[in-house]
Formats: structure tokens, C-alpha cells, sequence
């Protein structure tokens, strides 16, 4: 056992507690989604208010997708995680402990304050992670780590519904909630002890380990100008992406946050059922992710990052508009179940495309064009809780999902003007690009 375990690179092991973080983020993100049925009630809350309090996580994740990817190069990836963490667990406990602090009046915005504060905590998290990504890791291995990280999110959210469906029924929502977050503390104090910034900082990364790593790119830009930052959010591929990434983010958000409350209210499962039955879409997304980070390391390094970075997004997503089609006409509840679980599952195959192409056309700034390109993805996930909290309060579930028919189609259609292109690259090869000096374009 112990010489298995000091066979794995450090690299690998780098990326497992990225992996956990990821997981654990779509835990306490999760939370409040399965337990909005119980709340509801007991606390006097509507569902146009669930959507509301869920629209100010958003809002405080998107908000700090690009500040926090500038606060992460300057302080450091080891140090960010630790501080972004405990905020993170704060804003997760807050939520279960206020109906017990508070009186009622005071509920709605307790409730609404506690979630916008999980937001800008978990904001940095996934362009940071893209930095270490880009340290760690050499650039033919990027869209791969960046779908098994994504993999992580979907366990994370297939894992939410049974695990608070079956510890509220055992202690409550509340209590359920409390113990569910405590895990992050763990997490967060072994990544304080063992975690670094780059390879050459930690102590037990060998020669050979480095050599494998290869050329290690840039160090980050520790201080962003004004001018530089403009330059980062004005190029007109990040804004693609921003633009795509935003669209793909509805269909995202309307089956990861609202499937549990679909599955009760439209198809007429059971709270229980619906708590198992949820499992599935996310699973769906899990594993589509590993699959197209695979698939997109797999076509950058035969057909060049032009193409190799649009196949997967343009299969997919387009197959996701006719999945969603299917979803809302389908008269059998199980079939429609199975049809937004393979359509999450298209989706999520292009998380790896995404975030390896915002990596590539990012280097030097990494955490700042993925930050940017992730307040796209949130901007979306603020369209998606408003339009689906009001349309789902009227019944209309059936415009909520047509809605996310189009903005599929309007994401897909993007990536035929993304050009993710590097330098003197000859098909089938994925070679580093030059840094960018600061002032210089995206």
C-alpha cells in the first residue's frame, strides 16, 4: 500500500484536492436546492423566493468569478484555497442556523445574505484551480484534467439529493445541513499543510516528476493593470467564450438547481423518489465530463487546437437542444428523466473544451480569462433561477425548457467563431504559447 501510494506524482495528488474541492463546492451549493421543499413551508418562504435566494449565490459567484481570479495570481494558490475555503463553510453553516437565530421577518434576507457570501466564496475557486492546472500539468493534459475535475461536480451534485433527503429525514433539514458541510474543514486544513503553488515549490516533486511537467509557463502576473485587464476581457475570443459559456450555463443551471423540483411537481414523484431519482442527471454530467475532457485532450493533439477544441462542443451541444426537445414531450416521466440525464450528459462534455481553450488563450493570466469566462457561465445561471423560478411558480415548466433549447443552439453556434489557435502549430501538435506581456492582447 505504502509504495502504491508513493508511486502516484505528486501532480495527481495536487489534483485530488482540487478534485475535493470541487466536489465539496457542489455540495454546499446544493444544500438549499433539496431542502427548498421542506423550507418552503416550515419557514413561510415561497418559491419565487427560492429562487431569489438561489439567484444571489449566483450573483455573488459571478460577481467575483474575475476578482477572485486576479486575488488568486497575486496571492497564491495554496493561501487562496485556505482563505476561500473557511468563508465557503461559513456562508454553508450560516444557512441552517439562522431560522434558530433569527425571527421570521428577518429570515428572507438572513437567508439571502448567507448565500450571496457562499458565492464570492466559491467565485475564485475554478479559475484558480485552472492556474495550478496550468503550473501542474503540461498543455496536452489540460482539457483532461479540467473534465475529471468537472467530474467531481457532477458526483458532488448527484450526491446532494440522497444524502440531505436521508439525513433530514433521519434529523431534519437543519441538522442535516450543519453535518453535511463539516467535511470541507478537513479538506481545507490538508490542503494548508500539503497543497503548493507550483511543482519546483514542493519539496517532494523529483527531477524526473519535472521533466515530465515540462516547460513551466509564466509565473502569473502577481499585479494586473487596468489596461492589461481591459485587454484580457476585450479579446474577441474570450468574449466568445464568455458569450457561449453564458448560453451553455442556462441548460446547465436548469437541470443541475431545478430537476429535484421538476421531477415533484411535473412528472409527480415523490420527495423521496425524486431525492434518488435525481442522482441520475448528475451522474450523467459526471461522467460526461471525464469523457470529454478525454475526448478534447484526444482531438487537440490529432487535428490541432483548432478544430480539436470546436468537435466536442458542437456535437454536443446540439445534441443537448434535441435531448431537451424530447425531455418536455416526453409522456412517460421516466423516459423524460432519462432524456435530461443523457442531455446533462451532453452538455458537460464540453466543460473540458471551455476551460482548456480559456487556459490556452489565457497564458500568464489564466486565473483572470477563466474568471472572466466563468462570470459568462454565472450570468447564465442568473438568467436561468429568475426565468425558471417564475415560469416554474406558474406551471410553465414546458417555456423554461424551451428556453434553454435556444440558448444551446445561440452557445453551439459560438464555438464556429472560437478560434483557439496558438503559434507555428502544425496539426495534431499542442504546443505551448508564447506568455503575454502585460498590455499585450489575450
Amino acid at each position: 500500500m505504502l509504495k502504491s501510494a508513493a508511486a502516484i506524482p505528486i501532480r495527481w495528488r495536487i489534483f485530488s484536492f482540487l478534485f475535493g474541492f470541487g466536489f465539496l463546492a457542489y455540495v454546499q451549493q446544493k444544500t438549499i436546492t433539496v431542502a427548498a421543499d421542506r423550507m418552503m413551508p416550515e419557514l413561510g418562504i415561497t418559491q419565487f423566493q427560492i429562487g431569489v435566494i438561489e439567484t444571489a449565490f449566483i450573483a455573488g459567484y459571478a460577481i467575483f468569478q474575475l476578482p477572485g481570479g486576479v486575488i488568486g495570481q497575486h496571492l497564491g494558490a495554496r493561501r487562496t484555497f485556505v482563505v476561500i475555503g473557511l468563508l465557503a463553510f461559513a456562508a454553508t453553516l450560516a444557512t441552517p442556523l439562522i431560522p434558530y437565530l433569527l425571527p421570521s421577518a428577518a429570515l428572507f434576507v438572513a437567508l439571502l445574505t448567507a448565500q450571496a457570501l457562499l458565492g464570492v466564496a466559491q467565485g475564485p475557486i475554478f479559475p484558480v484551480c485552472a492556474g495550478v492546472f496550468e503550473a501542474w500539468f503540461p498543455p496536452k493534459r489540460w482539457t483532461l484534467v479540467q473534465g475529471l475535475q468537472t467530474m467531481g461536480l457532477g458526483l458532488g451534485a448527484a450526491l446532494t439529493p440522497p444524502l440531505i433527503e436521508t439525513l433530514t429525514l433521519r434529523m431534519g433539514w437543519q441538522r442535516a445541513l450543519i453535518w453535511a458541510s463539516l467535511p470541507a474543514l478537513v479538506l481545507i486544513a490538508w490542503w494548508a499543510w500539503y497543497g503548493r503553488n507550483t511543482p519546483r515549490e514542493h519539496p517532494a516533486v523529483s527531477p524526473r516528476e519535472l521533466e515530465q511537467i515540462g516547460s513551466q509557463p509564466a509565473p502569473p502576473h502577481s499585479t494586473i493593470s487596468l489596461r492589461q485587464l481591459l485587454d484580457v476581457v476585450c479579446d474577441r475570443d474570450v468574449l466568445l467564450l464568455f458569450i457561449s459559456y453564458m448560453s451553455m450555463n442556462y441548460t446547465f443551471y436548469l437541470i443541475s438547481n431545478w430537476v429535484f423540483l421538476y421531477l415533484i411537481q411535473e412528472r409527480h414523484f415523490s420527495a423521496l423518489q425524486s431525492g434518488y431519482l435525481a442522482i441520475a442527471p448528475p451522474l450523467g454530467a459526471a461522467f460526461g465530463a471525464g469523457i470529454g475532457g478525454v475526448l478534447t485532450s484526444a482531438f487537440t493533439q490529432r487535428l490541432g487546437s483548432l478544430w480539436g477544441f470546436r468537435v466536442v462542443p458542437l456535437a454536443a451541444l446540439f445534441s443537448s437542444a434535441l435531448l431537451l426537445l424530447a425531455a418536455v414531450n416526453a409522456s412517460n416521466p421516466y423516459f423524460a428523466l432519462a432524456a435530461l440525464t443523457l442531455c446533462f450528459g451532453a452538455v458537460e462534455l464540453t466543460e473540458g473544451a471551455y476551460w482548456g481553450a480559456g487556459m490556452t488563450v489565457g497564458r500568464g493570466d489564466t486565473m483572470a480569462v477563466c474568471g472572466f469566462m466563468n462570470t459568462g457561465g454565472n450570468l447564465g445561471g442568473i438568467i436561468a433561477s429568475l426565468t425558471i423560478g417564475y415560469l416554474s411558480e406558474h406551471h410553465d415548466w414546458r417555456a423554461a425548457f424551451l428556453i434553454g433549447v435556444g440558448f444551446v443552439i445561440v452557445s453551439a453556434l459560438c464555438w464556429l467563431a472560437i478560434r483557439v489557435i496558438q503559434g507555428g502549430q502544425a496539426a495534431g501538435e499542442l504546443a505551448p504559447a508564447a506568455p503575454r506581456e502585460a498590455g499585450a492582447e489575450a
